[in-house]
């Protein structure tokens, strides 16, 4: 990490405009802003709703707590959470016919609550992520533990991820489905 202060006339376009201040600036290294985004999205949050593993009954208080509007698909075996929040986010969580939650996945201008969306999985997540060397969390971050696997990446405005406990998959379900 390293600070340093802004110039107090900056380049906007064809012309110079002066700054009223000078601002202190920290530069992260990207990989360092992008773990630290993934696990700051959760610290202040309390574990909730339909999260990794968690049941049908459950869903709607993520919708709620995103404020989006759900929408239901089903495919074989399985049914699909869509909640399109107000910031164009958009979360999905894929659930068994029986109504319990094997994946979720995101994408959006800014990553939801991790802390949520995994629920009982999430400090395993975050210690994983917090263990992961420095190549590997270059814009993209993999977990791969038995019963979770977590694939999260992005950049300013545009992050992704997904994650499932494989042994909660439904038979013949491929992975490539949760998007």
């Amino acid at each position: 990490m390293s600070v340093s202060r802004r110039n107090p006339t900056v380049w906007h376009g064809a012309q110079f405009l002066p700054t009223l201040h000078e601002d202190l600036v920290v530069k992260l290294p990207l990989t360092s802003a992008l773990l630290a985004s993934l696990l700051f999205v959760g610290l202040g949050a309390s574990p909730a709703a339909a999260s990794l593993g968690g049941t049908r009954a459950t869903v709607e208080a993520d919708r709620a707590a995103l404020r989006g509007e759900r929408t239901v698909s089903t495919a074989t075996g399985y049914e699909v959470h869509e909640i399109a929040t107000p910031g164009g986010g958009q979360v999905r969580e894929y659930l068994t016919l029986d109504g319990r939650v094997f994946a979720v996945s995101w994408k959006g201008p800014t990553i939801p609550d991790l802390r949520q969306l995994l629920g009982s999985y999430y400090e395993r997540f975050a210690q994983a992520a917090a263990a992961a060397p420095h190549t590997a969390r270059h814009r993209q971050l993999r977990v791969e533990q038995p019963g979770l696997v977590v694939q999260s990446g992005g950049r300013m405005r545009n992050f992704y991820g997904r994650a499932w406990d494989p042994q909660l998959l439904p038979q013949s379900f491929s992975t490539d489905a949760i998007f």
